[in-house]
C-alpha cells in the first residue's frame, strides 16, 4: 500500500506545539534578496503603516542573507505568487540550484538587491536594526522604495505546504 503521508513522520501529537501553532497560521511567502547578490525565502514578514512604512521579518542569521544584509544595510523583499514555487524552494534550501540561486532566472538588479525580472511588486528596504529573536533574528527595516504592480494572489505557506487562496 503506497502511504498518502510520511510513514517515518514525527506523530503530530509528539510534536513541538510552538511549531504546531506556527503551522496554523497561513503565511505570505516572500523573496528577501541584498546586494552580494544573496536571498532567502521568508515566510514571516509584517508589513507596519506608518510615516515611514516599516518591515519587521524573521530570517536565519546563520543564512547567506544576514551578513548580506548587514554589509549594504539595504535589502529588496518581493511577494512570490503560486507560478514562483520552484524559486520559493530553491531559496529555502529545498531544491537544488545548479550554477547558484541567481542562475535560474532572469533578474533585475536594484539599488536594493536583485528581484526577479517581470516581479511587479517589490519593496526596497533599508535595515534599521535587528536582535535575536526565539531561533531566528528578527530584521527592522524602513520602507525605502515600494514598487506595486496588480493585486496579485499570493503563495502562502500553511502547515508545511504551499497553498494559494482559491
Amino acid at each position: 500500500m503506497i502511504h498518502d503521508s510520511d510513514p517515518f513522520a514525527t506523530p503530530e501529537s509528539a510534536r513541538n506545539p510552538v511549531r504546531r501553532l506556527r503551522g496554523r497560521f497561513a503565511m505570505t511567502v516572500s523573496l528577501w534578496t541584498a546586494p552580494g547578490p544573496a536571498g532567502l525565502t521568508v515566510s514571516s514578514s509584517l508589513v507596519a503603516d506608518g510615516e515611514p512604512g516599516r518591515l519587521l521579518g524573521l530570517v536565519d542569521d546563520e543564512s547567506e542573507l544576514w551578513p548580506a544584509i548587514e554589509a549594504a544595510g539595504v535589502f529588496a523583499v518581493t511577494p512570490l505568487g503560486p507560478a514562483n514555487r520552484q524559486l520559493a524552494d530553491r531559496f529555502a534550501g529545498l531544491m537544488p540550484a545548479p550554477g547558484g540561486l541567481f542562475r535560474q532566472e532572469p533578474w533585475q538588479e536594484t539599488a536594493y538587491g536583485p528581484v526577479p525580472a517581470g516581479s511587479a511588486t517589490w519593496v526596497g528596504c533599508r535595515l534599521d536594526g535587528a536582535r535575536p529573536f526565539g531561533w531566528g533574528l528578527l530584521v527592522e527595516a524602513t520602507l525605502v522604495e515600494i514598487t506595486l504592480g496588480p493585486a496579485d494572489p499570493p503563495l502562502l505557506h500553511h502547515r508545511g505546504r504551499y497553498a494559494t487562496l482559491s
